[in-house]
């Protein structure tokens, strides 16, 4: 659920008709905020797809973190990345500002899912944020506890972010079925995230038992088809393997990730 998402489409459908409204979006004409700034069309094929046997086939979803920019908004969004992360832990090297984050988050598409980074931040500064930005989802990178993610849990949706590290218990990730999403990353003594770190797929794979799974930690355009192979998470998250340096990403390396990523399906097990 956004907080204070405009959505400028619903207007034109009332003043044009639903049949024109969605002639504009196909053939990705600028839609407009109320302030002017261009906001990008919505039309990449999402969901799921019938294969050959009549099973349904679910497309793995993209989240591309670390977003500094609009360049790489744009460039994520036009790709087919289904959701954006924006780093709001000021001790991260892609760290931005609410403002900033706000409006590169006010040009997005309809559908495109703005996720909020934080660590160990506390529930007020959090939903504070959420609200001026018009973030969809948190995702927390602490120590937060299930009982702050449950409270979360009731104004906005929250992904869980958990590092694994030797030995790894399967059964903690129980403690956060209040979460709308668990993430795995690679594990690391100083970063939180975006590390370029991998850890054995097969713990994401056997995770799903506890809910959605977002697979993270070394993805890269060259082994992501290979991850969601063996993990078959609902989402793939990736950050530095799509960057020319810390905050900026590689327009081709991001492509083509993406492109890897939305070739490899899944069977739906759900």
């Amino acid at each position: 659920m956004p907080f204070g998402r405009p959505d400028n489409l619903l207007r034109e459908k009332r003043r044009i008709g639903t049949r024109f409204a969605r002639l504009i979006v196909m053939s990705e004409l600028k839609l407009l905020n109320g302030d002017g700034t261009e906001r990008l069309p919505f039309g990449s094929a999402r969901g799921k797809k019938a294969c050959s046997d009549g099973t349904a086939m679910t497309m793995v979803k993209v989240k591309i973190c670390g977003i500094t920019n609009w360049a790489d908004a744009r460039r994520a969004v036009e790709d087919g990345a289904d959701l954006l992360g924006f780093n709001f832990y000021k001790g991260s090297p892609r760290y931005v500002t609410p403002g900033k984050a706000r409006r590169m988050v006010r040009r997005l598409p309809k559908g495109i899912s703005a996720v909020g980074i934080f660590v160990n931040e506390s529930e007020l500064k959090m939903l504070e944020i959420a609200r001026t930005v018009g973030l969809d989802q948190l995702q927390l990178s602490g120590e937060e506890s299930p009982a702050m993610i449950a409270r979360l849990g009731r104004s906005v949706r929250v992904i869980k972010a958990v590092r694994v590290r030797k030995p790894f218990r399967e059964a903690q990730l129980a403690a956060f079925k209040r979460a709308s999403a668990i993430l795995l990353d690679g594990f690391d003594r100083s970063a939180r995230g975006g590390t370029g770190k991998t850890f054995d797929w097969q713990i994401a794979r056997r995770a799903k038992r506890h809910g959605r799974i977002f697979l993270a930690g070394g993805l890269t355009p060259e082994n992501v088809g290979e991850a969601i192979r063996a993990a078959r998470p609902y989402a793939v998250d990736v950050c530095s393997g799509v960057e020319a340096r810390p905050g900026k990403k590689d327009p081709a390396r991001m492509r083509s990730l993406i492109r890897a990523a939305k070739a490899t399906q899944k069977k739906a097990t759900r």
